[in-house]
């Protein structure tokens, strides 16, 4: 009798069960990590004044928990404190941008965009986002600058590479 195969097929079950252990695992570690920073931020900012650096994670934490409400309040605040860099500016206008997107709220989204641009004019996860800001708003050729901006920056880009693409073929009729 021919004992191979169930070796095989035990050794392959184990080897589909090691990795789905290692996957549920890593899952519950990185989601203990999210709140017990959530749970360290909030304490704090409830307890007092936090920097813009403490409003700006605790806002990135509600947007990976889907909170977009909750999210737009901590970026509003970071962006009133006096301790932030032009740069960190700019990823938070972003981050309130994408808060604003992901409610639907494209206009809102697209002047939040825009500020960041401002602070960062060559913010390339900024100028993707509002290219698809404008492509929601069905407002094609303003999409189409924007990753075109995109590839200028960073020609390997494949977000900016395959929306610009798709948008070329809407606007060239096929031979």
């Amino acid at each position: 009798m021919n004992t191979d195969l169930p070796i095989f097929y035990i050794g392959l079950l184990l080897a589909i069960l090691v990795a789905a252990g290692w996957a549920v695992l890593r899952q519950i570690l990185q989601t203990r990590k999210i709140e017990s920073s959530l749970e360290r931020l909030q304490s704090k900012l409830t307890k007092g004044k936090g920097t813009a650096q403490e409003y700006f994670e605790l806002g990135s934490i509600y947007l990976t928990k889907r909170i977009y409400a909750q999210a737009i309040v901590q970026f509003k605040k970071a962006l009133k404190e006096d301790d932030i860099s032009i740069e960190e500016n700019a990823l938070i206008y972003n981050a309130l941008g994408f808060a604003y997107f992901s409610q639907e709220q494209y206009d809102l989204a697209i002047r939040h965009y825009k500020e960041s641009l401002k602070a960062n004019p060559n913010y390339v996860t900024a100028l993707n986002n509002i290219g698809h800001a404008y492509e929601r708003k069905q407002l094609m050729v303003q999409a189409l600058e924007a990753y075109e901006q995109v590839l200028i920056l960073e020609p390997e880009n494949s977000t900016a590479k395959r929306r610009a693409e798709s948008l070329r073929k809407r606007f060239v009729p096929s031979v």
